[in-house]
């Protein structure tokens, strides 16, 4: 054989060796035209209100790559259904990762489902954005691949304690609130906040995710005599005890956290009932005329039409906002850590929910939410400017 062929027949080989072997540092996730996104968000089950969420964030990745996608790149997202069973959202995860090969997660709705699956992306270098959750878990104390936009339960529940106190002059309030992670944080941001009136909560009501039937709850609270109560729950929860209250004569003023801030729905299950109620919002209202909201809006009606647009709907923007700006950040140069540096770099960016702010070792996004009112036949009326809560966290991590 000649020198030649030798050449030629070595050089076919190396074509051969570097085709069936994997490119070294790939990668997971990522190739020149895709980048592959991951969420789990309860399409069934109790929580299902909330699973909107997932559906937006489908509808807001369709937008983009309407667009011509990320620097050449279209973006593949998988949606699965974790019916808020934090051993199903184990299950999506291992499966989005290991078969499907996602390169991040977006959102995700639930606390307990978020902390099934918190170390083990950490483990495998997975970034994630925007938890559908204001859980303290997510960003206290910071990792690396991990970054907050939903602004803290303790937060919300401390801005709207300042509010009753100093705006409404409220004396006795009291506390309703899931009997979990979510709840208990909400719980612990009350307090502080009432801890620096020198008052305390006149009751404070815990309910489980299956109760059905909460008569007894309601009659807890009436006893302690309220003129405002915090509601910490399910959207059906919500529903049944101000049913419940009106049956026993209960009327204080009823306020609630930004997870019952669709009010359409909630004045609909609720049969009217949830009019006058004040929530904490982390977006903008429905009817909102910022231009976001409208390039959104028609997105919705052109992607998703079958939808109902709603907060919850167009969460799922506004949670995965963050996570487009650091794509395309990073320019054709997608890793992991790059992704990191670049959401590391963003300050004040702001989309359709509040300022938004990461650096080295900051993790939560924003602490800031405004106020709203539900309106006759459900509409949401902002009464709020931005307001950002005051309370010391660490008093809150200490509790939980």
């Amino acid at each position: 054989m000649d020198n030649k062929n030798l050449v030629t027949m070595v050089a076919a080989g190396l074509l051969l060796f570097t085709a069936i072997m994997p490119v070294q540092g790939a990668e997971r996730g990522v190739s020149d035209t895709e980048i592959k996104i991951g969420q789990w968000g309860p399409q069934t089950g109790p929580a299902a209100l909330w699973g909107a969420v997932a559906r937006g964030s489908g509808c807001y990745f369709d937008m983009i790559n309407a667009e011509g996608g990320i620097h050449g790149r279209k973006i593949t997202y998988f949606l699965r259904d974790d019916a808020y069973q934090p051993p199903k959202t184990k299950a999506i995860a291992k499966e989005l990762v290991e078969d499907k090969k996602v390169f991040a997660f977006a959102s995700g709705v639930g606390t307990a489902t978020g902390m099934a699956v918190k170390k083990y992306l950490h483990k495998n270098r997975v970034p994630w954005v925007g938890p559908a959750s204001g859980s303290t878990y997510w960003a206290y104390p910071p990792t690396k691949y991990l970054f907050a936009v939903y602004p803290l339960y303790c937060d919300e529940a401390a801005i709207l304690i300042n509010y009753a106190v100093e705006k409404m002059g409220k004396k006795r309030i009291a506390f309703f609130y899931q009997n979990d992670d979510y709840g208990k944080e909400g719980l612990y941001g009350a307090e502080l906040a009432l801890e620096k009136y020198g008052m305390k909560l006149v009751a404070a009501v815990s309910a489980e995710p299956l109760d059905t039937d909460l008569s007894s709850h309601c009659v807890k609270l009436k006893d302690a005599n309220p003129d405002c109560v915090l509601m910490w729950v399910l959207p059906k929860h919500g529903a049944i005890i101000l049913g419940t209250a009106a049956k026993m004569g209960l009327k204080p003023q009823w306020m609630a956290s930004s997870t019952l801030s669709d009010t359409p729905i909630m004045y609909k299950i609720s049969k009217g009932l949830f009019k006058d109620v004040m929530v904490t919002s982390f977006g903008e209202v429905p009817e909102s005329r910022h231009l976001l909201m409208k390039k959104y809006k028609e997105a919705h009606d052109k992607f998703a039409p079958k939808d109902r647009w709603g907060i919850f709907f167009y969460a799922g923007f506004l949670f995965a906002e963050p996570m487009v700006e650091a794509l395309k950040r990073c320019g054709r140069d997608l890793t992991a850590d790059n992704f990191v540096k670049a959401m590391e770099t963003i300050k004040d960016f702001q989309g359709i929910g509040p300022k938004i702010t990461y650096g080295p070792n900051e993790r939560q996004g924003s602490r800031s939410f405004f106020i709203a009112k539900c309106l006759e036949g459900g509409e949401l009326a902002r009464i709020s400017d931005w307001m950002t809560s005051d309370i010391d966290l660490q008093g809150v991590i200490k509790r939980r």
